[in-house]
């Protein structure tokens, strides 16, 4: 197979690019600017273009595919050529989902919590010394890849909603028809694509309608909206299977969990967790795994990187990092946080990256979604703003939108630098929420020099 990818330097774009050569391809490549860590890893596997910017001469009859990335426009002169050529042309899902005809797909959608639930499965079928492929959006210890491309029979898959490339405007979801589906819970999010509730919600029943005739649904029926959509978009076709919290203890900070008659102590946290881990326990148990090899595998999963992922602290504080930046994932991040460790006070921080966190109609959104800490800054940068060529969000708006008494708005760096140093942490846990980097500030740096 001899393959190119226009924009190959994209963060998942080139780990897929590297699969391929692993798997004996010839991979050829091209991209405006590749940052790292892309551009490393591509050189290191021989595939890194030898100059920046487009070459359609690459783009030649011999090719099997040519796979977009996620900011290649129409003009690119080598989607051009490769339309002149009648070339086959494939969003990064399209692609995926041509590399596994064969192959049993796993593919974990919803608002929430599908890095971690894809994480989860993953990490069972390893310890099961199951042969498996596998696409997740983040990395995962004992993982050197974040895409996996073999002749394994089974591919887990998270299948995210957003478009799968700038030409093809559909969800990346609606291009993978799983087997086996999980869907994790629906919350409002990406408003710049998805401008109302109901064209997001659609989405879902796309998805839905999507799977394999004789396959899965497992979903979460704690969640009213998904229940309702799952109850009045029913097939006749496939099965369902509902899942809610497990039976769970915390004892001294530490969660133990049983599913069927299979009990264990976890690493991991919160009722979020604890319903992702239900969903991979059924995903896993329809391949397979029984409860007693689930729950002996999961018990030391120590999650995605950036999921309430574990920076620093000692015997009366601890520094927490999270991905969560949509309403709902701020607030159950939160509330694990405070259910975990109900006795010590929590200070949270929130910056506001992405297109939606930072649109003033959607602040209303996060109304309650901070209430659990007993000291809350949101954070928002100018840069950030001016990066996505954004109007200027009032500090008066976001205090409206959250609704929370005695919240601090914080929209330059040295601010909340200053605000974070100047906390009282004793018998208090820190969390810090973001997409971003806070324009800067090394968060890593920061728990291990201040929390000691």
């Amino acid at each position: 197979m001899k393959v190119h990818f226009i924009s190959i330097g994209g963060s998942v774009m080139h780990q897929l690019a590297i699969a391929l050569k692993r798997k004996g391809y010839q991979v050829t490549g091209t991209d405006d600017e590749i940052f790292e860590p892309s551009r490393t890893n591509l050189e290191k596997e021989g595939i890194l273009p030898k100059e920046m910017g487009w070459n359609p001469g690459l783009i030649t009859a011999d090719l099997d595919a040519v796979i977009l990335g996620m900011h290649a426009k129409d003009d690119n002169p080598e989607i051009k050529k490769a339309r002149e050529l009648a070339l086959k042309i494939y969003s990064f899902p399209e692609y995926i989902y041509q590399e596994s005809l064969q192959k049993t797909r796993i593919v974990v959608g919803g608002s929430h919590g599908k890095t971690t639930t894809t994480s989860m499965i993953m990490h069972v079928l390893k310890i099961a010394q199951k042969d498996f492929d596998y696409m997740v959006g983040a990395r995962l210890e004992g993982f050197d890849q974040s895409v996996n491309i073999t002749d394994a029979p089974v591919i887990v898959c998270e299948g995210d909603e957003y478009p799968a490339s700038a030409l093809e405007k559909r969800p990346k979801f609606h291009f993978l028809f799983p087997h086996i589906a999980i869907l994790t819970g629906i919350a409002w999010d990406h408003i710049n694509v998805f401008p109302t509730f109901d064209f997001y919600l659609e989405q879902f029943t796309i998805f839905i309608n999507k799977i394999e005739k004789g396959g899965l649904l497992i979903y979460n029926e704690t969640d009213e909206t998904l229940r309702n959509l799952v109850e009045q978009n029913r097939r006749e076709d496939i099965r369902y299977l509902p899942y809610s919290i497990p039976e769970f203890t915390i004892v001294n900070g530490k969660t133990a969990i049983t599913i069927e008659d299979a009990s264990n102590t976890i690493s991991v946290f919160g009722n979020h967790n604890l319903l992702n881990l239900h969903a991979a326990y059924y995903a896993c148990k329809e391949i397979g795994i029984n409860a007693n090899s689930f729950v002996k595998a999961i018990s030391n999963f120590t999650g995605a990187s950036k999921r309430l992922e574990l920076l620093g602290g000692n015997a009366s504080t601890k520094v927490f990092r999270d991905f969560a930046h949509a309403p709902s994932k701020v607030k159950a991040t939160m509330e694990a946080v405070k259910q975990q460790y109900p006795d010590q006070r929590l200070l949270a921080v929130l910056e506001l990256h992405t297109f939606s966190s930072l649109n003033e109609k959607f602040m209303s959104e996060y109304e309650g979604a901070m209430d659990k800490a007993d000291e809350a800054v949101v954070f928002y940068s100018k840069h950030a703003l001016e990066l996505k060529r954004m109007p200027d969000l009032p500090k008066d708006v976001v205090l409206k939108g959250f609704n929370k008494q005695g919240l601090n708005v914080i929209t330059d760096k040295e601010s909340l630098y200053s605000w974070l140093t100047n906390r009282d942490y004793k018998h208090a846990n820190l969390l810090l929420m973001s997409s971003g980097n806070y324009d800067g500030i090394d968060v890593v740096e920061f728990a291990q020099q201040f929390i000691v």
